[in-house]
């Protein structure tokens, strides 16, 4: 007898066992791997929960979604519409009345770096030439790579330096030379992921100019004339009676 009570009481005890499920379209799982501007979809249900306390809450990270009344009973949805700036965010569904019931997916959004097209940059003597291209990416980049006219940039010969902190990529030369630094420029992103990406930079180099401080010039100028012209108001008679 104890032992058919015994059974009972855990059978009691199953059907009571409440929780919540998250659904993920197109693949179940914990984590999602999806590209930028893509759609990912999540459905979260109520699992053994009694009508009137199967009310769901969605977080994104520690933030709550706010979400349309029919869409808290039982099941709901949120649809990421495009993916953007959700690389690492938790999606998290749980019941109102129970917090400590939760279930939860964490979103790994692969991107390329953002290279393409060709610039036209142009530099005067004994500037200094800097360019830059995006390096941010997931998965990370393998390789960042520069050439000159087709060829490998010879830092040592040209001056040049290349220096990265995971983000962007700088091509750096402290005093421009034509016959070293002329000519077409090209960044090339390696990743593990996505074809090889580049953006072309065409670098002009053009003679010193003289530049004139313009400001302070024109403010030298309106002075000169208003010290003038005062001096003349305050002349004016002497003036008039000279000219008679």
């Amino acid at each position: 007898m104890i032992l058919i009570l015994f059974f009972l009481v855990l059978l009691y005890c199953s059907t009571q066992t409440s929780g919540v499920s998250i659904q993920i379209h197109p693949n179940n799982t914990n984590v999602i791997l999806t590209e930028l501007n893509k759609t990912v979809s999540l459905t979260c249900e109520s699992d053994g929960v009694a009508e009137g306390d199967n009310t769901l809450v969605w977080l994104r990270n520690n933030a709550k979604i706010n979400l349309k009344e029919e869409n808290k009973k039982g099941r709901s949805t949120v649809c990421i519409t495009p993916v953007k700036e959700d690389n690492g965010a938790t999606f998290s569904c749980y019941l109102h009345s129970n917090d400590s019931v939760k279930a939860s997916v964490t979103l790994n959004v692969t991107y390329h770096p953002q290279l393409s097209g060709s610039e036209n940059v142009t530099f005067e003597i004994d500037e200094t030439l800097v360019l830059q291209c995006d390096m941010r990416a997931n998965p990370l980049l393998l390789s960042m790579s520069w050439t000159l006219n087709g060829t490998t940039v010879d830092l040592m010969a040209g001056g040049l330096s290349v220096t990265n902190d995971g983000v962007t990529s700088v091509l750096r030369a402290s005093k421009v030379v034509r016959k070293l630094h002329e000519g077409t420029y090209e960044c090339t992103a390696t990743s593990p992921v996505y074809n090889s990406s580049s953006k072309v930079f065409n670098v002009i180099v053009t003679e010193k100019t003289l530049k004139f401080p313009l400001m302070p010039l024109i403010a030298g100028v309106v002075v000169v004339f208003v010290t003038t012209l005062l001096a003349v108001v305050s002349r004016w008679k002497k003036i008039i009676k000279c000219c008679k």
